[in-house]
């Protein structure tokens, strides 16, 4: 007989909130929303109630990131504005105009390696991506460009993914051409490209088990490895999904499982290990889910870490797989 798929433990809603495009955790009891209107929700997940909310600006939300005492927005379009925690609500501390016209997201990254320091990768115009000190406004901006004259045309950025290896901090990009490079971020310098997959929408890798996924408009997720000497990007093997397209792709901190988020509505999960399939959730029936997000800790409603996924159909589902 067929295992069903688990239901999710609670599901939230707001008549104010309409479609998410974004989702991070604070912590692990609160859990930010960023919608297609442009407003941010904050949901307090020991009482399951929208604790606050409000506007960035009339375009949507294509990532969120939450530091100790900061919020990071990133708006379609490529603005980012990052807000000061005051009391109840939040303060706008500034913002950096973008010109990215692309689908590709943000991500925030804890260098470990320099006493935690916070930094923002960024999609910038044409295929240039920017790397912004969070906690220290009067640090430059690097600009990592990939003007090499021997490299293929790469497009726009997509997708990227920081990460740390033997205390190196490292970017990996992927762009419209479907190339992927490896950026040592000290010197600003490419260290590999490797043709991998063309117009991907999300990559995650673990630099513990030293693997990747990467996924797109297509019916297949692709993964990848590194030769750690030298830093070459290794393909690996490829999952065929039933219907095609996701939003993202991501990895559980505990390295058992991975999420997609399917533009059929479908949230697959997988197994890290083994990458064999385990679960098809289809709470989400009313267009495709748009993120997901993994909650680092223990949530302490439900006794256990959680995943929270929303879309278009306008409902966050909170999800306690696989512990």
């Amino acid at each position: 007989m067929a295992v069903l798929p688990p239901d999710p433990v609670f599901s939230l809603r707001s008549p104010d909130m309409g479609a998410v495009n974004s989702l991070c955790f604070q912590e692990s009891d609160r859990l930010l929303a960023g919608t297609i209107k442009g407003s941010v929700f904050l949901w307090d997940l020991q009482t399951n109630r929208s604790a606050l909310h409000f506007e960035v600006g009339s375009d949507p939300i294509t990532s969120l990131h939450h530091t100790p005492d900061r919020l990071v927005t990133q708006e379609k379009g490529g603005t980012i504005t990052m807000f000061s925690i005051g009391g109840s609500s939040y303060v706008k501390e500034r913002s950096i105009p973008g010109n990215h016209l692309g689908f590709c997201r943000s991500a925030l990254h804890t260098n470990t390696s320099k006493t935690n320091e916070q930094l923002l990768f960024y999609p910038c115009e044409e295929s240039s991506i920017g790397v912004l000190h969070v906690t220290d406004a009067a640090a430059p901006t690097q600009i990592l460009v990939p003007d090499d004259p021997q490299l293929p045309k790469l497009g726009s950025v997509t997708c990227f993914k920081p990460f740390e290896c033997a205390s190196q901090l490292f970017l990996l990009a992927g762009y419209e051409s479907g190339h992927f490079l490896t950026w040592d971020i000290s010197s600003s310098v490419i260290l590999d490209v490797l043709e991998l997959a063309q117009d991907a929408t999300s990559v995650d890798y673990d630099p513990v088990t030293n693997r990747g996924i990467v996924g797109g408009p297509t019916d297949q997720l692709i993964s990848f490895s590194y030769q750690r000497s030298s830093m070459q990007l290794q393909r690996g093997s490829v999952l065929c999904i039933k219907n095609p397209g996701v939003n993202g792709v991501r990895i559980r901190p505990d390295q058992k499982v991975f999420a997609t988020a399917g533009w059929d509505g479908r949230i697959r999960i997988f197994s890290w290990k083994s990458l064999r399939p385990l679960a098809v959730l289809t709470q989400h029936k009313n267009g495709g889910v748009m993120d997901l997000a993994f909650s680092s800790q223990q949530v302490a409603m439900w006794r256990a870490p959680i995943m929270a996924a929303a879309g278009m159909d306008g409902q966050i589902s909170l999800w306690d797989l696989y512990n």
